[in-house]
């Protein structure tokens, strides 16, 4: 009865594991000493966190019918100042308090990028993409001017701490991920604002005429969608011990393949969390397997553009196919009476 109940209304989640179950198995099988090994399997922990983050942030704004493309320049120049503040002499004197604070800074500015890209396209009424395209190239130029192209290093070992540390194998940084996933999953899929959400992204003029505030849900989103990809500039920059305008640069169109992959439909309206994880999982895997037989990331980028223009084919011609039966069997349906 569960199994019956979940295979109709969780059909697109249980595909994507049974995907994700193939393709692990066959990495395990092609290369079992690697990609089995503790260590790999522990690195793919450490990594899946911070390009999951950037996913759940980009999900969240595709949900609504519009793109967050400043993911990535918004979460790294938050990393950036807090990198010249963790840095500073205070922070050297006092490492526990300016690891606090400088986790503060990221996600206060992280927020704040988010509060210019959900006034701008919620308020302003500006196109979704147009605007996260412009406030990326902005944030990026912060970015390589106030480091002129370098990095910024030399952060407390406390903070550093967070990308390394460990509770007995697992990372702590898939405790956090997961921690948000659940939070993600509440806020979208089990609450008023969440519903609010759904209805805008399928039809924003209705939802508005129903009573529904489109302006402060669009704009919510993006602050949240800030929320996310702020906790994954934390771990990345922990990870890296350094922070860069181009770290993670690859995570942006990863993120947009995994929401689209995982079932989100890029004009919104439709998705679900669990999805959109299940296919970071695959990503991640494709990914570190490719990495584990040496195979170019030039080539590996090409992939995930072939995996998303395959994945938007599909749908568009499933759903085309889906139209033609309905309007088949509505024919069939009036010419019996």
């Amino acid at each position: 009865m569960l199994f019956k109940r979940l295979r109709e209304t969780r059909r697109n989640e249980m595909v994507l594991f049974l995907i994700f179950i193939i393709l692990f198995v066959l990495m395990s099988v092609l290369s079992p000493n690697k990609f089995l090994s503790s260590t790999n399997l522990q690195n793919m922990c450490f990594q899946m966190p911070e390009f999951g983050l950037m996913a759940l942030a980009m999900m969240a704004a595709v949900l609504t019918g519009g793109m967050n493309l400043s993911i990535i320049t918004g979460s790294m120049l938050s990393a950036i100042v807090a990198g010249f503040f963790m840095s500073s002499e205070f922070s050297k004197a006092n490492p526990i308090a300016g690891t606090v604070i400088g986790i503060g800074i990221i996600m206060g500015i992280s927020l704040l990028t988010g509060i210019i890209n959900g006034y701008l396209i919620g308020y302003v009424g500006c196109v979704a993409m147009l605007i996260t395209l412009g406030t990326r190239m902005i944030f990026e130029g912060i970015g390589l001017r106030l480091t002129k192209g370098g990095s910024v290093s030399g952060f407390p070992e406390q903070f550093s701490s967070i990308g390394s540390a460990t509770i007995g194998w697992l990372p702590v940084t898939i405790l956090i991920y997961l921690a948000m996933v659940l939070v993600t999953y509440f806020l979208l899929e089990r609450s008023r604002f969440g519903h609010e959400v759904y209805m805008l992204g399928s039809n924003e003029v209705a939802t508005r005429f129903s009573g529904v505030n489109t302006r402060k849900v669009i704009f919510l989103v993006y602050v949240f969608s800030s929320v996310c990809y702020g906790l994954s500039g934390v771990l990345i920059s922990a990870h890296y011990v350094s922070a860069k305008v181009d770290y993670g640069s690859s995570y942006l169109m990863q993120a947009v393949t995994a929401v689209v992959l995982g079932g989100t439909n890029i004009n919104g309206g439709e998705g679900t969390v669990a999805g959109t994880v299940i296919a970071v999982m695959i990503m991640q895997t494709i990914s570190t397997g490719l990495n584990i037989f040496g195979t170019d990331r030039y080539i590996i980028n090409i992939i995930t553009g072939g995996i998303l223009i395959a994945v938007l084919a599909i749908r568009y011609i499933t759903g085309i196919l889906s139209d033609r039966r309905k309007i088949a069997a509505r024919r069939e349906k009036s010419s019996s009476r």
